[in-house]
Protein backbone atom coordinates (compact mmCIF):
# COMPACT_ATOMS: atom_id res chain seq x y z
CA UNK A 1 0.00 0.00 0.00
CA UNK A 2 1.56 3.24 -1.16
CA UNK A 3 0.33 6.78 -0.73
CA UNK A 4 1.37 9.93 -2.58
CA UNK A 5 -0.29 13.24 -1.83
CA UNK A 6 -3.96 12.38 -2.31
CA UNK A 7 -3.72 8.95 -3.96
CA UNK A 8 -3.62 5.55 -2.33
CA UNK A 9 -2.68 2.55 -4.51
CA UNK A 10 -3.34 -0.91 -3.08
CA UNK A 11 -2.28 -3.91 -5.20
CA UNK A 12 -3.88 -7.33 -4.78
CA UNK A 13 -4.55 -10.46 -6.82
CA UNK A 14 -7.94 -12.01 -7.56
CA UNK A 15 -8.08 -15.36 -9.34
CA UNK A 16 -4.75 -14.69 -11.06
CA UNK A 17 -5.66 -11.16 -12.18
CA UNK A 18 -3.66 -8.30 -10.71
CA UNK A 19 -5.87 -5.56 -9.27
CA UNK A 20 -4.91 -2.01 -8.33
CA UNK A 21 -7.40 -0.40 -5.98
CA UNK A 22 -7.11 3.38 -6.25
CA UNK A 23 -8.45 5.88 -3.77
CA UNK A 24 -8.30 9.65 -4.08
CA UNK A 25 -7.12 11.81 -6.94
CA UNK A 26 -5.07 10.86 -10.00
CA UNK A 27 -3.41 14.05 -11.18
CA UNK A 28 -0.06 15.48 -12.25
CA UNK A 29 1.29 15.03 -8.71
CA UNK A 30 0.05 11.51 -8.01
CA UNK A 31 0.17 9.95 -11.49
CA UNK A 32 3.82 8.82 -11.17
CA UNK A 33 2.76 6.50 -8.33
CA UNK A 34 0.13 4.89 -10.58
CA UNK A 35 2.60 4.63 -13.45
CA UNK A 36 5.13 2.88 -11.23
CA UNK A 37 2.51 0.47 -9.88
CA UNK A 38 1.54 -0.55 -13.43
CA UNK A 39 5.20 -0.89 -14.49
CA UNK A 40 5.94 -3.03 -11.42
CA UNK A 41 3.05 -5.38 -12.22
CA UNK A 42 4.06 -5.74 -15.88
CA UNK A 43 7.73 -6.28 -15.01
CA UNK A 44 6.55 -8.86 -12.47
CA UNK A 45 4.89 -10.82 -15.27
CA UNK A 46 1.30 -9.55 -15.08
CA UNK A 47 -0.52 -9.48 -18.40
CA UNK A 48 -4.04 -8.74 -17.16
CA UNK A 49 -4.50 -5.78 -14.84
CA UNK A 50 -7.74 -4.46 -13.44
CA UNK A 51 -7.77 -0.91 -12.11
CA UNK A 52 -10.52 -0.19 -9.62
CA UNK A 53 -11.66 3.44 -9.93
CA UNK A 54 -14.64 3.20 -7.58
CA UNK A 55 -12.95 5.43 -4.99
CA UNK A 56 -11.27 7.87 -7.39
CA UNK A 57 -12.63 11.39 -6.99
CA UNK A 58 -10.64 13.10 -9.73
CA UNK A 59 -8.74 12.08 -12.87
CA UNK A 60 -6.88 14.63 -14.99
CA UNK A 61 -5.16 14.40 -18.38
CA UNK A 62 -1.93 13.16 -16.79
CA UNK A 63 -3.84 10.28 -15.20
CA UNK A 64 -5.53 9.51 -18.50
CA UNK A 65 -2.11 9.40 -20.15
CA UNK A 66 -0.88 6.89 -17.57
CA UNK A 67 -3.92 4.67 -18.18
CA UNK A 68 -3.42 4.86 -21.97
CA UNK A 69 0.24 3.93 -21.48
CA UNK A 70 -0.86 0.97 -19.35
CA UNK A 71 -3.22 -0.23 -22.08
CA UNK A 72 -0.42 -0.05 -24.68
CA UNK A 73 2.14 -1.74 -22.43
CA UNK A 74 -0.19 -4.63 -21.59
CA UNK A 75 -1.35 -5.09 -25.20
CA UNK A 76 2.32 -5.43 -26.19
CA UNK A 77 2.50 -8.30 -23.67
CA UNK A 78 -0.61 -9.94 -25.10
CA UNK A 79 -2.69 -8.80 -22.16
CA UNK A 80 -5.26 -6.21 -21.24
CA UNK A 81 -5.97 -3.40 -18.83
CA UNK A 82 -9.54 -3.15 -17.59
CA UNK A 83 -11.15 -0.37 -15.58
CA UNK A 84 -13.83 -0.88 -12.94
CA UNK A 85 -16.44 1.43 -11.46
CA UNK A 86 -15.56 4.92 -12.62
CA UNK A 87 -17.85 7.65 -11.32
CA UNK A 88 -20.33 9.32 -13.67
CA UNK A 89 -17.94 12.29 -13.93
CA UNK A 90 -14.97 10.13 -14.94
CA UNK A 91 -17.14 8.09 -17.33
CA UNK A 92 -18.17 11.37 -18.95
CA UNK A 93 -14.49 12.30 -19.43
CA UNK A 94 -13.95 8.98 -21.22
CA UNK A 95 -16.95 9.67 -23.46
CA UNK A 96 -15.99 13.28 -24.29
CA UNK A 97 -12.40 12.32 -25.15
CA UNK A 98 -13.39 9.16 -27.05
CA UNK A 99 -11.33 7.07 -24.65
CA UNK A 100 -14.34 4.87 -23.93
CA UNK A 101 -13.39 3.21 -27.24
CA UNK A 102 -9.86 2.47 -25.94
CA UNK A 103 -10.63 1.35 -22.40
CA UNK A 104 -12.55 -1.75 -21.39
CA UNK A 105 -14.76 -0.33 -18.63
CA UNK A 106 -16.94 -2.43 -16.33
CA UNK A 107 -19.48 -1.47 -13.68
CA UNK A 108 -18.29 -4.08 -11.18
CA UNK A 109 -15.18 -6.08 -10.43
CA UNK A 110 -17.16 -9.28 -10.94
CA UNK A 111 -18.06 -8.18 -14.48
CA UNK A 112 -14.45 -7.30 -15.28
CA UNK A 113 -13.15 -10.62 -13.97
CA UNK A 114 -15.85 -12.52 -15.89
CA UNK A 115 -14.68 -10.79 -19.09
CA UNK A 116 -11.86 -13.30 -19.19
CA UNK A 117 -8.13 -13.28 -19.49
CA UNK A 118 -6.09 -13.95 -16.43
Amino acid sequence: METAMNLKVSPRAVDGTQVLDLEGEVDVYTAPLLRQAIVDLVEGGATHVLINLERVDYLDSTGLGILIGGVKRLKEQGGALRLVGPSARITRIFEITGLNKIFDVYATERDALAAGGR
